[in-house]
Formats: structure tokens, sequence, C-alpha cells
């Protein structure tokens, strides 16, 4: 059942950036944060209470800090959807994993003082191949956006997977600490509508849309359940070799993406762009794979 929930928080993530794209010709990046995240905070607050969990916090720096990172992923994440192909956005955002790999690879060379009683950490040639691989994935895969002169979107789009690696193990800390995930879903939908709402000060509010202002609902209502049914695909799995089934399963959120982009948006992916997703699809899973053997009792959670 744990893989199940998987895939169903994939092919919502997925629905949530079909209605993100419908939504993008009448509403901004910062306006659709802003609803998303108020529509998060109200689902979080009624969740918390059918758990009987309480939104108080101790650790008020590290959720402004999640959601700091988190709100930057959002947005490129947003403006990369609304710009690329959906399948190509939604590829970029899950480059996370490789992302991890890099800073995890960094911090051990960082930390490491030359003396002979401490060597240099050895570099894992398997995970320095999975993160060339990922990136030439990433060439193959922004070619043709680059071409079509969608660079700047792409760009965002690469960004967002960064910065949602940075929020993922923030997630992970807080998750040591004993921060339940409806909590710290809930700080971060409050920092979505801060953020939202202050992008909308700046920039002003779009014109009614009429019945296309709609998209926004869902926006929030998708996102809530994907991150519930994420969440319960973790917590279901009960192994080491389950929690890794689980994590690699989220990369079912890309063919739906590709599906729903052909199919609603009339999206074209050239074959160096299938190419490039399948690079990036193997190295996310390769990194993944990688990351639990060297530490199989480290928790999973998602962004």
């Amino acid at each position: 059942m744990h893989a199940l929930w998987m895939v169903l928080a994939a092919f919502f993530f997925a629905s949530m950036g079909v209605c993100i794209k419908a939504a993008s010709p009448y509403f901004n990046p910062g306006e659709m944060v802003f609803y998303r995240g108020v529509i998060g905070m109200a689902m979080m607050i009624w969740l918390a209470r059918r758990q009987g969990t309480s939104l108080k916090t101790r650790y008020p720096g590290m959720h402004a800090w999640r959601s700091l990172i988190g709100v930057t992923s959002l947005v490129a994440w947003f403006y990369a959807i609304a710009h690329l192909p959906l399948a190509t956005a939604m590829t970029l955002n899950y480059m996370s994993s490789v992302w991890i790999a890099v800073f995890l690879m960094g911090a051990a060379l960082w930390a490491w003082r030359p003396s002979p009683e401490a060597p240099r950490p050895p570099l894992q040639g398997s995970l320095v191949g999975t993160i060339i691989v990922g990136f030439i994935g990433v060439v193959l895969l922004l070619r043709p956006s680059i071409q079509q002169e969608q660079a700047f979107a792409g760009m965002l789009g690469l960004m967002s997977g960064m910065a949602s690696a940075f929020a993922y193990m923030q997630v992970v800390a807080l998750s040591r600490i004993g921060e339940p995930e409806t909590r710290t879903v809930f700080y971060f939908a409050m920092g979505s509508a801060a953020a939202g709402a202050v992008t909308m000060m700046v920039t002003g509010i779009s014109p009614w849309a009429g019945w296309n202002t709609l998209w926004l609902i869902p926006i929030g209502v998708l996102a809530s359940i994907a991150q519930l049914c994420l969440t319960k695909a973790y917590a279901q799995a009960k192994t080491s070799r389950e929690t890794l089934v689980v994590a690699n399963l989220q990369y079912s959120g890309i063919i739906f993406g590709a599906i729903s982009g052909m199919v609603f948006f009339g999206d074209i992916i050239p074959p160096l762009g299938w190419a490039g997703m399948f690079l990036i699809i193997a190295s996310g899973i390769t990194a993944t794979v990688l990351r639990a053997r060297s530490a199989p009792d480290a928790p999973n959670e998602e962004v």
C-alpha cells in the first residue's frame, strides 16, 4: 500500500502542475503561491484538529528557513511550469536528489582538514558518475528550451530543484527533532501565503479572470492532498527497502506530467528531451540508492 500512496502523490502533484499551467495566463507566480499557501493552511489546520496535533512550535527559526527556501523553490517552479513543457519543468524540479548528492559530497570535502590522521574523504566514483550523468541529462533536456528562447525559465526550473534539495534537508532536520509533518507543512503554507502577499503588494493583483479564477482552488487542494499521500507512503514504509521503493516511485510524477502536458497542452518533447528526462530519472534513482546504502537509517521526507 505504501507504493500506491506514493504513486497517488505523484499523480496529484502532476495534476497540480496542470492547474498551475492553466492558471498561469491569468495569474503571476506570486499570486498562485499566495492562494496555494492560504488553502494549504486551512487544510492543515483542519487536519491538525482531527489528529489532535498542536501547531505551536519551539523551533520558529528552523521553520522560517525551511519556508524561505521552500517558497523560493516553489516560485521558481511555478514560473518554469508556466513557460516550459510540463514534463520538462517537473523533471528539473526532481533534480533535487542529484543536488543533495552534490551538497553531501561538497560538505564532506569542506569539513575535511588535511592531516596525517584525517586523510581526504574518498570520492565515490559511482556517486560522481551519477552526478555527471544527471547534469548531462539537464543539458539534453534544456537544449530544446534554449533553442525556443526559454533559457531563463529553464534556469529557474533548475534552481527550483536546487532550492528543493535545501528544503529537503531542512525537513529532515525538523523530523529528527520531532516536528510532525502536519506542523511542518502548515508553516511552509504560512510562509507561502506571506511571500505571495508581499509579491502581490509589489506587482499588484491581476484583473478578475472570471471562471478561470477557479483554477486557484485545486492548486492548493491538490498540493495538500499530494503531501498527505506522500506522508502516508513514508509512514507505511517499515523497512529500508520499502522506503527506497517509495523514494524512487516519486519519479512517476514525471511520466504523469509528460502525459498531461501532451494531452492538455499539446506539448511536444523532442527525442533529446526524452533522453535528458531518462538520464535525470536514472541518476536521481541511483543517487537515492547510493545515499540509502551509505546511511540506511536516515529518515526520508519530501519537500
